[in-house]
């Protein structure tokens, strides 16, 4: 009998920029997986909820955008299983809005990696720069986005020597222009179909009066196939496991659709920065910032920022994000 491997996901020591790793299991947006996802995350989007609005202003049930980009995220963990931090998300574009019934795949390449200066009693780290793609059962372009996950190296590795710029990832591709990323739904089904003619406007602030409770923080790893083990062993987090970034920016995004109900999808982000870490059982609330507004067509394209506390005071999410009114 050979003796057993460990089996865990690879080290920072052990990743070359461009590995390429596209062996996560493909998911189907099912109305069981939207639903679970709809308790968990509290989606308000009225295209994921109403089969009739969506049926007449897009030609399908419509895919919560925050249950696709979880999906999307949860299938690069292959990369990052041994994560200690998310760092950041890049030109994150939705470049098409599934429906009910399509097939994501998630293909991860590293661009970047940079080792950080290492400290007496500690571990050593280093920065992964990533760059996923993701497709729908027909190889349409679906979701395009960077991100930056802090690894440990493995026990006894020398310096690795890795020493790229991570502020350059992307930096040399134009920013990502959410007005080429309207669908062509029907704007005018969309408001027939009891939606308010209602767009904010530059400057407007709103603060969600009341917050919402962390749960099932698992559940919705698993549910969007992510494996980084800080989200399931709190032994692996130092104690206290560390709830999935994309929790966090649903629950952002339900509060938002408090705040303004009658928005219909998301289209971009600019960048997402998490701040601070969110555990299971925090209560988070959210201010949002309106930015440009541009119209496109009949439809209008809203610039936000989003500034997520948790427990009403320490900081965890700053998010800039272009959405579709």
């Amino acid at each position: 009998m050979s003796a057993p491997r460990t089996v865990g996901g690879p080290f920072f020591d052990e990743l070359e920029v461009g590995q390429v790793f596209d062996t996560a299991p493909s998911l189907t947006l099912t109305e069981g997986r939207a639903a679970q996802h709809q308790v968990i995350a509290g989606d308000r989007w009225r295209l994921a909820l109403d089969d009739h609005l969506a049926h007449s202003v897009a030609g399908g049930a419509v895919a919560s955008p925050a249950l696709v980009t979880n999906a999307a995220i949860g299938q690069t963990t292959l990369v990052t299983q041994r994560v200690r931090a998310n760092l950041f998300y890049r030109r994150f574009a939705l470049l098409r809005q599934p429906l009910i019934g399509d097939t994501l795949g998630t293909t991860t390449t590293v661009v970047g990696l940079r080792e950080n200066g290492r400290r007496e009693g500690r571990p050593p780290t280093g920065l992964a720069a990533l760059h996923m793609r993701t497709v729908d059962q027909h190889g349409r372009p679906v979701v395009d986005f960077y991100r930056c996950a802090m690894l440990p190296l493995s026990p006894g590795a020398p310096p690795t020597g890795h020493a790229d710029d991570l502020d350059a990832v992307g930096a040399d591709l134009p920013p990502v222009d959410p007005t080429v990323l309207v669908p062509a739904w029907d704007r005018s089904a969309y408001v027939a179909g009891g939606v308010r003619e209602v767009v904010p406007q530059e400057g407007d602030v709103l603060e969600v009066a009341t917050g919402d409770v962390v749960s099932s923080a698992p559940e919705l790893a698993r549910l969007t196939l992510n494996v980084a083990a800080v989200h399931h062993d709190r032994f692996q987090a130092g104690g206290q496991r560390l709830v999935y970034g994309g929790h966090t920016i649903a629950i952002a995004t339900s509060q938002l659709l408090r705040a303004l109900p009658d928005l219909a999808t998301i289209l971009a982000w600019e960048s997402c920065d998490h701040t601070g870490p969110v555990h299971e059982g925090d209560t988070l609330t959210s201010r949002f910032t309106v930015g440009r507004v541009t119209a496109v067509g009949d439809w209008s394209v809203v610039d936000l920022r989003a500034e997520v506390a948790a427990n009403g005071e320490r900081p965890v999410l700053d998010w800039r994000f272009s959405v579709l009114a």
